[in-house]
């Protein structure tokens, strides 16, 4: 993989990671009774990293697969680790949603957390420093640290200031991912040991190079790596990942903890974390394992399929709000990884811009489920009914990210979701009847939620004083609604950026399997044919 230099001339990536951490010192220096000041700072903080974000997409070179902004200076050469960041076209987007949502989950936070603020506050800032360190570290050793960092804000989030039951959500959801991430450990050494040729006593000649944890590197050598390591490596990866995505039957620390974390730590679950395991999918599994990502094609889609339908199923029949978006998330994570391992330009590209979207639009959906949650302190469904009538901005800005989960056309979800559809048709008509058939299940159950929480008779005495949105709420959720309007009506940038990297890593997989049809040649062969003669000159 080619690395290209800081264009802009400072450690940006470094810059954007860090500030958080920087923020969260900031704090401690701050009183603990000084809640407004405490929660102002954390919001400032968080912002100024989404500003200083800000040009890596406009600074992007768009033409190149390369990883650009690099930094990298050694830290631990002894055993060959460095400190090791970049950007391309995967990360990017990823890196953007998180400094974007981020802020936003802060603000939401203002008014339900006063226990603890500033514990709350430093957790919050750590925990968007070990996400943007997941998704820019491209050195496995580095990684696996912002890996192991982010798992521990997000504990306390949920175990102190969770619901009811958040002390058994919170070890629910550690233990869960610790046993994927102790998995993972298991795979990068096992690639580690390869590469420095340690792996002769269990029968598999290593490559004898100098040791490193270097992921540009190890792709590289991918196709040098023996398929049956590849099988074992890709399985310890897979149990890792299909953890954090959560795909079925690895899915079911997810709906405890986003029922017992806060709004804020809900939406920073869904909207960010989740995509840690789809993210290491498309970075690790798809180009350093090729050989075994096409032999678990197969099998990995009967897991989403079953992700897609069995996550619909069950949202239809929960009586709790929150709940039910939960469990869309499985569904809709099972749609991403259908479209992934379609193996093609359409899916892969379409899975990507999903991961954003999955993010925009049930972030959104947590955020509106938290404010009706704070008026009321009850979640479920039959509490509510008619609300849209003292309510009426608040039904309309869930109508909004609504058609948005379900993807109606001119919002974000519908590019997403047909996208998919095209690489999963590529692939197998089977895969695209069942993808589509969790489109139709998805606008059933949210359509019904909607129809009984905002229509029909305002009965319950306790609704009829519910006080609209303020004006914090609506600048939480006016831009989720922006962008979920930009990316239905003009995905071009988000395409753009995004394509020679998708390109690269379909070209990894077809230089271990040849015979496999992604559709890169024939695009390549289009955009690089001769353009065709004027008929009025040398045509009849």
């Amino acid at each position: 993989m080619t690395v290209q230099g800081n264009v802009l001339g400072f450690p940006i990536l470094s810059l954007v990671t860090f500030l958080p951490l920087v923020g969260a010192f900031l704090l401690l220096c701050v009183g603990r009774e000084q809640i407004r000041s405490l929660r102002n700072l954390a919001f400032l903080t968080s912002l100024a990293t989404f500003v200083v974000s800000l040009p890596l997409p406009f600074s992007y070179d768009q033409t190149t697969p390369a990883v650009q902004f690099a930094e990298r200076a050694s830290w631990i050469p002894s055993i060959g680790v460095t400190y090791f960041f970049g950007l391309d076209g995967i990360s990017l987007w990823l890196v953007m949603l998180t400094t974007f949502l981020s802020p936003i989950a802060i603000l939401c936070s203002f008014e339900s957390i006063k226990h603890r603020a500033k514990e709350y506050y430093i957790f919050m800032l750590i925990l968007e420093t070990g996400m943007l360190g997941v998704f820019l570290a491209l050195d496995f050793f580095l990684f696996y640290v912002f890996w192991e960092v982010m798992l521990v804000p997000m504990y306390f989030l949920i175990g102190v200031w969770g619901g009811p039951r958040r002390l058994y959500a919170a070890i629910k959801f550690f233990l869960y991912t610790l046993v994927g991430s102790v998995l993972m450990l298991v795979g990068i050494l096992a690639l580690y040991f390869f590469n420095a040729g340690g792996l002769a006593a269990v029968g598999l000649e290593g490559l004898g190079n100098e040791a490193t944890f270097s992921i540009t590197h190890l792709y590289t050598i991918a196709t040098q790596i023996p398929p049956e390591m590849q099988f074992w490596v890709f399985l310890a990866f897979f149990v890792g990942f299909a953890i954090k995505v959560p795909m079925f039957p690895f899915h079911t620390w997810l709906p405890d903890a986003h029922v017992e974390a806060p709004t804020a730590g809900s939406v920073i679950l869904a909207a960010v974390l989740l995509k840690m395991g789809t993210y290491g999918f498309v970075r690790f599994s798809l180009p350093i394992l090729p050989d075994a990502t096409v032999e678990a094609v197969g099998w990995v889609g009967v897991l989403a399929i079953i992700a897609i339908v069995y996550g619909a199923l069950v949202a239809m029949a929960q009586k709790d709000m929150k709940k039910l978006v939960a469990y869309s998330s499985v569904s809709h994570m099972g749609f991403v990884m259908l479209g992934m391992f379609a193996l093609n330009e359409a899916g892969l590209r379409g899975s990507i811009l999903q991961m954003l979207n999955h993010g925009v639009s049930t972030g959104a959906l947590f955020l509106l489920v938290g404010i009706v949650y704070e008026r009321r302190h009850n979640r479920m469904i039959a509490e509510y009914g008619g609300i849209a009538k003292v309510m009426p901005l608040y039904a309309t800005y869930f109508m909004i990210m609504t058609m948005s989960s379900i993807g109606l056309p001119t919002l974000n979800g519908f590019i997403g979701e047909f996208t998919i559809l095209i690489g999963a048709f590529h692939h197998s008509w089977v895969w695209a009847l069942f993808g589509a058939s969790g489109i139709v299940l998805g606008a059933a159950y949210m359509l019904w939620l909607y129809q009984r929480v905002f229509f029909g008779e305002l009965s319950n005495e306790k609704n009829k004083a519910l006080p609209d949105l303020n004006r914090r709420e609506q600048w939480t959720l006016i831009p989720l609604v922006i962008v979920a309007f930009w990316i239905g009506l003009y995905p071009k940038p988000f395409f753009d950026r995004m394509a020679p990297t998708v390109d690269r890593v379909l070209e990894r997989v077809v230089a271990a399997r040849p015979d496999l049809d992604t559709g890169a040649a024939r695009v390549a062969e289009i955009a690089h044919a001769p353009a065709a003669e004027p008929a009025g000159e040398h045509g009849e």
